[in-house]
């Protein structure tokens, strides 16, 4: 299905095949007026692996670390009680540009 919207990802090598990245939710600045918050569902290997974010300033951001790649699934729950799920694959790259794919 398709919705209003999505998940974008930064990352940052910070070496010793660990990265430092973070996930928000874009969308168009009414869309994202709507969102009474986000739960981000992470790896289970993760310390609380479910968080919410209700930050709209930041566009509901989540950051944190890691060294390997995997699903992120986002639910975005919406002020008059609709749910969206979307899910977004990790990508994290080293300096040289070259991916990491653990």
């Amino acid at each position: 299905m398709s919705t209003q919207y999505e998940i974008r990802q930064s990352e940052k090598y910070e070496g010793n095949k660990w990265w430092k990245w973070a996930v928000w939710i874009e969308g168009s600045d009414e869309a994202l007026n709507e969102v009474e918050y986000v739960e981000w569902i992470l790896h289970p290997s993760f310390p609380n692996p479910v968080r919410k974010s209700r930050d709209r300033s930041e566009k509901f951001r989540l950051e944190t670390g890691g060294w390997g790649v995997f699903p992120i699934h986002a639910k975005v729950r919406t002020k008059d009680g609709q749910s969206y799920k979307l899910s977004h694959h990790l990508k994290l790259h080293y300096e040289d540009g070259t991916q990491n794919t653990e």
